[in-house]
């Protein structure tokens, strides 16, 4: 690698309460589940580690609670090698939360309770702009206000910055405002949310993905699971196959696939390579329990990677 990339994530952080048993509760029913984990989450702060652990620096800015979780949501980003000096403390408001269910196939369904994300506003990206300033690509996601992700693809356009927004979970955005990133890039199901149009095949991906491109976007990634991905421009489309693994929790694993895509751009792939690469590291996530623990290393990767003959 000639130079270290530099990732800033403006986003969101929580703490992932999950819960793993094979059936679930009816209304005003008790059941037991068979494992409890509870780990540091939130789709920005995933993203985040990802990047880390990929091999780049990486800077967070994010709002936390004045509960338990917020002083340790700020310990565990420094402890990962994260710059965490823009995490800030929003007092009276809790940390976020994300009760996560998983059932015997890896599959998930997730609740999140914002928290002290709402409090993340233009004033604090004004407040981080000399670190903001200096890197080579800028994440968002959807769990902070949308006035906020608004202001940063602004402020990213504005300094030549690369910009990726992944749209979870779903809301209807402005998609002018949200046009001026570079990567838009959505699941299956938050795809459908936003066109209407079913994905539940690579064909349909590919109707999906040409509307969003109607709507101003200049590229598109649709994640498919264990289909892979689609890219989406007005000069084409192109199916990225997925790995062969074995998934024990998928939870996280479309935060591990974006946070690395964006190291694998900076590091000068191009958007075929970087989401080859990106689908791999993914896949390699879903074969372990959690969230960012779950993530691999640059090394593990590589190694995976020249494993598998690539």
């Amino acid at each position: 690698m000639a130079k270290q990339p530099k990732v800033a994530v403006v986003g969101s952080a929580n703490v992932d309460l999950i819960t793993f048993n094979d059936v679930f509760p009816r209304a005003g029913e008790t059941i037991f589940g068979k494992k409890f984990d509870l780990g540091f989450g939130g789709k920005g702060a995933n993203q985040a580690v990802a990047a880390r652990r990929c091999g780049a620096s990486v800077a967070m800015v994010a709002k936390v609670g004045s509960d338990l979780f917020g002083p340790a949501t700020i310990k565990n980003f420094e402890s990962q090698g994260i710059q965490a000096s823009h995490v800030r403390i929003a007092e009276g408001v809790s940390t976020g939360v994300a009760p996560i269910f998983v059932d015997p196939t890896g599959q998930n369904r997730i609740l999140v309770i914002k928290g002290a994300n709402e409090m993340l506003t233009p004033a604090d990206v004004d407040a981080a702009a000399p670190i903001l300033s200096a890197v080579d690509t800028i994440l968002l996601q959807f769990e902070i206000p949308l006035e906020t992700v608004y202001y940063t693809i602004k402020f990213a356009r504005s300094k030549g910055i690369r910009c990726i927004v992944n749209p979870a979970p779903a809301q209807m955005p402005e998609f002018q405002a949200v046009a001026a990133a570079d990567y838009f890039v959505p699941n299956e199901t938050e795809a459908e949310l936003l066109t209407g149009i079913h994905v539940h095949s690579v064909d349909e991906a590919r109707k999906c993905a040409a509307n969003l491109l109607t709507k101003g976007l200049s590229r598109v990634v649709i994640t498919l699971g264990d289909r892979g991905s689609l890219l989406a421009t007005n000069a084409g489309q192109e199916a990225i196959s997925a790995f062969k693994v074995t998934p024990v929790d998928t939870t996280g694993a479309g935060d591990a696939f974006i946070g690395s895509f964006a190291v694998f751009l900076a590091e000068g792939l191009t958007d075929k390579e970087a989401l080859t690469r990106a689908s791999l590291y993914a896949g390699l996530s879903t074969t372990r329990v959690g969230t960012q623990k779950s993530f691999p290393t640059r090394e593990e990767f590589e190694k995976e990677w020249k494993a598998r003959g690539i």
